[in-house]
């Protein structure tokens, strides 16, 4: 459901910091560039015959760059683009440029699965991207065809090894944990991490697959990642957060071998931190992923709005931001969307 972007906005819509209801302050924004992506794992998308939207839907670079003006002035300075896989969104280099040239964004970074990384690192590098997250699930074939219903494993290792080369500031690895299907690939993939001085981090499996069959038993929690890790490295010890509202509880191995972390939604909800907006490809805000409720920022951007009204709107929906997602209440509603139509 979306809601009308038409509103007047307040004549002091540039003042003050970006807080909802419950006193968060909002300062990251995640973007997703495309909803198309080069591979199908089942937790994020149907396995074949996917509707994805017309191309002339998805906002231009230039509307990115304008929509994240206006929300830098509001006090947005972390920026993240998502997918879909954005790698697969045309000289996705110039949009890192517009972006890492906005005054008071001061980090910016980018999700990917790897899969055309080896090729395009270098030019993201130079645009001015520091920082990336690379989906990792497991480093056995038979697993990566079994989760991403695509072959492709090697590509991703080549997309590892070339971001390392070109000298990323930050290089994170992320695994999706779902019981019965992951629990071999901790410990290798531990392994991997710590030999290439990468940082990883475990996400548990959420309700945003695209075929609905999400079940709470198959939730690989965090609690018990971290014991079949302390099984095979000895005690990992508590970390205090990098940063306010970071989504991960980080750990270091006492041996010297690097840090792991675990972003845990549904055992372990972040929620009273929260400082994150998504904006989807076609143009939508959302104040949480698990959101019914999207604020039409497109019709704004192509129509007569100003930047005040597109203020407005970012201000309208953090304001309407929910105590928390809900994931494990009576009351929780299932998003029609999947995760590859929001943006990771």
């Amino acid at each position: 459901m979306s809601q009308n972007a038409a509103l007047a906005p307040h004549a002091s819509v540039w003042e003050g910091p970006l807080l909802d209801g419950f006193g968060r302050l909002h300062t990251d924004l995640r973007i997703s560039v495309t909803d198309r992506c080069n591979i199908r794992c089942f937790y994020c998308m149907p396995a074949e015959n996917v509707q994805f939207r017309p191309r002339e839907e998805l906002l231009s670079f230039e509307e990115i760059a304008r929509f994240v003006c206006v929300a830098v002035r509001l006090g947005i300075n972390k920026l993240r683009l998502t997918g879909g896989e954005p790698l697969v969104r045309h000289d996705l280099h110039k949009l890192v440029a517009l972006l890492a040239g906005i005054p008071g964004v001061r980090d910016l970074a980018l999700t990917t699965n790897g899969m055309l990384l080896a090729e395009q690192a270098e030019a993201l590098r130079r645009a001015g991207l520091r920082r990336l997250n690379i989906s990792l699930d497991t480093l056995s074939p038979s697993a990566f065809r079994q989760i991403a219903r695509r072959d492709g494993l090697e590509r991703v290792l080549e997309g590892i090894a070339a971001a390392q080369r070109v000298g990323f500031d930050s290089i994170k690895l992320n695994a999706m944990a779902i019981r019965g299907i992951t629990e071999a690939e901790v410990v290798p993939l531990a392994r991997f991490a710590r030999q290439r001085q990468l940082e990883l981090r475990f996400i548990e499996f959420m309700p945003l697959d695209a075929e609905g069959r999400w079940q709470s038993d198959q939730v690989l929690s965090g609690a018990e990642i971290l014991q079949l890790l302390e099984a095979e490295f000895g005690r990992l010890v508590p970390v205090p957060p990098k940063q306010p509202g970071q989504p991960a509880s980080d750990y270091r191995y006492q041996d010297g071998g690097g840090l792991v972390g675990f972003i845990n939604p549904v055992t372990q909800p972040f929620c009273h931190d929260c400082n994150r907006l998504r904006l989807t490809a076609e143009g939508q805000v959302r104040n949480c992923l698990f959101s019914t409720v999207e604020w039409d920022a497109r019709a704004l951007l192509r129509g007569n709005g100003s930047d005040a009204d597109l203020a407005w709107l970012i201000r309208q929906c953090v304001a309407a931001k929910k105590a928390g997602h809900g994931i494990n209440s009576e009351e929780f509603v299932r998003p029609q969307r999947a995760m590859y139509q929001i943006g990771g």
